[in-house]
């Protein structure tokens, strides 16, 4: 099949930080000179994830998310819901639209929507040659009958709050920049984190199980985040050919997270030596048990409190253009 001859599905947000009439023109431009191109605007929550699935029921070769990690998120969910592996369902390609982008970026993909699409042409050209096998992971809570996917990390307890927080202020009409973030998780630490009674216990696929924890991050890749241009690394092993890596604190007294914190900006090799600290690497499977509700985030979309999350790896689940 000749490139002429691909179908292409391009969904887009309109609310994406990157949006706008004419990013959208050259966009949809751009692309049509190389697919057969249908474009779709994101129009509610999920809307993404029932294009992507409908597309791939469809027989459609490329599906191309151009939004925040949000919007790829769901495009991964849609595309996920069809065929048993990589070769059944359509290739993805991502046009970063977002304020962070995490999964583009872990990808190596520029972070401006022009010159990702310049990149994006070039490997259209080149075809098979230009994509690549990802694992993601998988998350089900128990309340839940269908497991949801991750590109590059989930959060329960202290991280996954702050995700709630920010949401809630953009919510009230505020802009989400890495200073919301930034003072979102001061006030959420300051006003309102339990400093004394971790919440969390991690169980293991063997059954054992480690230190009580305050907060989980499981990361498929590395970084976790980017704070400006800077990449925030928790799991500095983690990647698209591997298992889940877990981040965990088990304190939240001040001189053990502030150390942390520090090393966490300034992807220090000595992270995970530092007391309250865990770090697993390679992980297939992990569940987190609470003995209270605590907040659960899946690639920075807060989903509200839970009790129990099974997380598992999805080794070489997508084909994605990198």
């Amino acid at each position: 099949m000749s490139d002429k001859q691909a179908r292409g599905l391009l969904i887009m947000n309109p609310k994406a930080t990157a949006s706008s009439e004419r990013t959208l023109e050259v966009l949809v431009g751009a692309l049509s000179s190389e697919l057969e191109l249908t474009e779709e605007h994101t129009r509610y929550r999920g809307h993404a994830a029932d294009l992507a699935a409908e597309a791939a029921a469809e027989g459609v070769d490329v599906v191309i998310a151009f939004g925040g990690d949000g919007t790829v998120n769901e495009a991964v969910t849609g595309l996920m819901s069809h065929g048993s592996g990589p070769l059944d369902r359509p290739r993805l390609a991502i046009v970063p639209g977002g304020s962070t982008n995490v999964f583009a970026r872990a990808l190596g993909l520029p972070n401006h929507a022009v010159e990702a699409t310049g990149a994006l042409l070039r490997m259209l050209r080149r075809s098979g040659e230009a994509t690549r096998l990802v694992s993601l992971g998988a998350v089900r809570p128990d309340d839940e009958t269908q497991e949801r996917y991750f590109t590059f990390s989930a959060g329960f307890g202290f991280d996954a709050a702050v995700v709630g927080e920010v949401e809630r202020a953009r919510a009230q009409g505020r802009k989400s920049t890495h200073t919301l973030y930034v003072r979102s998780a001061l006030r959420e630490y300051v006003r309102r984190t339990d400093k004394r009674n971790a919440p969390i216990t991690a169980k293991l696929v063997d059954g054992s199980a480690l230190p009580e924890l305050f907060m989980a991050i499981l990361a498929n890749t590395s970084p976790w985040t980017y704070l400006g241009s800077r990449p925030i690394v928790a799991t500095p092993e983690a990647g698209f050919d591997t298992g889940l890596d877990l981040f965990g604190l088990t304190s939240m007294s001040t001189i053990p997270v502030w150390t942390a914190v520090g090393r966490l900006i300034a992807s220090s090799p000595k992270l995970h030596q530092g007391r309250g600290v865990i770090l697993r690497h390679d992980l297939p499977e992990l569940t987190l048990v609470a003995h209270r509700p605590v907040p659960f985030q899946v690639d920075g979309d807060y989903l509200g409190p839970r009790e129990r999350v099974t997380f598992r790896s999805v080794p070489a689940a997508l084909r994605v253009f990198a």
